[in-house]
């Protein structure tokens, strides 16, 4: 199947979230002086993403993030592991 280019939708988010969910990664929306409008926590595995970004930068900052961490397809649900393998990122 040929990648496709993400949406940026509500339901396209949740699908993010819960695949950082799936990694064991916990996402918090938070206000904050952040220089690329996140942070990441690696020893809690926790990521900070402005709460005042709306769904097109919150989606291109976890898709940052997804670049940067280890994603094991084997770990994730299936569907999730489609939307993963079909990201085009």
């Amino acid at each position: 199947m040929a990648k496709r280019k993400l949406k940026y939708t509500p339901a396209n988010l949740k699908k993010l979230e819960n695949l950082f969910k799936e990694v064991g990664y916990k996402i918090i929306y938070e206000k904050g002086h952040f220089n690329s409008g996140y942070c990441i926590v690696n020893e809690r595995k926790t990521i900070v993403v402005n709460k005042f970004y709306k769904t097109d930068t919150r989606i291109t900052c976890l898709l940052t993030i997804l670049n940067e961490i280890e994603v094991s397809i084997e770990d994730l649900e299936p569907e999730t592991g489609t939307f993963y393998q079909d990201l085009d990122f």
